[in-house]
């Protein structure tokens, strides 16, 4: 995996997407508060449009938006849950009975057991993080190719998929692209004064970055029909 070429290419696209196309500059970023219109841009993005379209098609736009953000919200379902889990076997009775003390129903476990579990379930949601996230994002940029939501949910054609890209592959340059960009969003915001402005304004560059970096992932490794 050539992740040198990833980081270049999506520069190259992000830089040639805003630079000079100060109209198109103040569209994104517009975008970016009706959150859907970005995400819906982002599908354009991610379905291997080149150069950089426009942003027309406006209805289109939001509802290809709406229907990226249903996808992302199906798949961290698991991870939500696995969040709340610790909570709820803390909480939840073992039964309705009261203590002798009158203090009200025993917890499913004890302190110390709920805090081994949390523990255990905090490497556990680790893992599937991992998981879901690399499985979610070959998701919706095959939704992105196809334009129909269930090809984001044909869990064996992505699976087969992204073993032909490589699991280890896929895992170093998805934390790759998120370094990049963190690194140097922190080094904008060592600027004095304007270091948030540039930030903001440079949102729309991160997203466009973002949605050809993980559209050339998926290209890397021919997608199963």
């Amino acid at each position: 995996m050539d992740y040198v070429r990833l980081l270049s290419e999506s520069f190259e696209y992000a830089k040639d997407a805003i630079w000079g196309r100060w109209v198109r500059w103040l569209l994104l970023l517009i975008s970016t508060i009706i959150f859907p219109l970005i995400y819906g841009y982002t599908v354009r993005v991610m379905s291997g449009t080149k150069p950089a379209p426009e942003l027309e098609g406006w209805i289109g736009l939001f509802i290809d938006g709406i229907k990226l953000i249903v996808i992302t919200i199906v798949y961290s379902i698991p991870l939500i849950i696995l969040t709340l889990l610790p909570f709820a076997m803390y909480f939840i009775p073992i039964s309705s009975t009261v203590t002798p003390a009158g203090s009200g129903p025993e917890p499913l476990l004890s302190p110390e057991l709920a805090v081994f579990a949390a523990l255990a379930i905090f490497v556990i949601f680790i893992v599937a993080a991992i998981i879901i996230g690399i499985l979610s994002t070959f998701a919706v940029v095959r939704f992105s190719r196809t334009g129909r939501m269930g090809e984001a949910f044909r869990i064996r054609t992505l699976l087969t998929h992204i073993g032909r890209v490589g699991w280890l592959n896929c895992f170093i340059a998805l934390l790759v692209m998120g370094i990049v960009i963190a690194i140097v969003q922190f080094v904008l915001m060592l600027i004095p004064v304007i270091g948030w402005l540039l930030t903001l304004l440079l949102t729309p560059a991160f997203i466009i970055f973002s949605a050809r970096y993980v559209a050339l992932l998926y290209e890397s490794a021919p997608a199963p029909a």
